[in-house]
């Protein structure tokens, strides 16, 4: 499962690998309500994230990590969102990955400074869709999902060549 966290939207998606491919399961996203409290939106997002995770029973939960922000309130509510996402896995002992926005797209698109409509395009290439997931937070989560598969191939191959 892939996390986009987001005070005003949150992305998630979820993927599983069939035949060496990723597949699309689920996707959506948590919204807030702009004049909504703070501390309401996180637990509005907590707890859905929570039912999502509950629901679909994943693995490990991948996360986008932290971007740079030249916004320090905004930079303090990603974060704090952030947590209550990966709080969410925590309390439910999901294994937790973080990926940084460059590893997402460099690992989906190729290309470490891809926007938002080329990963939602790549996205929607790699997992075979008939119509682009959106919102983008949640192309968004579908590629730090992808980005988590990807990766935990090559450790697995790494795995295996140095046990032989």
């Amino acid at each position: 499962m892939g996390i986009d966290p987001g005070s005003n939207c949150t992305g998630y998606g979820l993927v599983e690998e069939i035949k060496g491919k990723p597949s699309v399961v689920h996707w959506g996203s948590v919204r807030s309500k702009a004049k909504q409290p703070f501390p309401e939106r996180l637990k509005l997002i907590y707890n859905e994230l929570v039912a999502v995770i509950k629901e679909f029973s994943p693995d490990v939960v991948a996360v986008e990590d932290m971007f740079f922000a030249s916004n320090v309130k905004s930079a303090l509510k990603l974060g704090q969102t952030r947590g209550a996402t990966i709080l969410a896995a925590a309390n439910l002992d999901i294994a937790i990955a973080e990926y940084s926005p460059l590893e997402v797209k460099q690992s989906v698109v190729g290309y470490g400074r891809a926007d938002k409509y080329q990963v939602q395009d790549m996205v929607t290439t790699l997992l075979g869709l008939k119509e682009k997931p959106e919102p983008f937070d949640a192309s968004d989560a579908l590629a730090v999902a992808i980005c988590h598969l990807h990766t935990a191939q090559h450790q697995n191959r790494m795995q295996m060549h140095r046990t032989r």
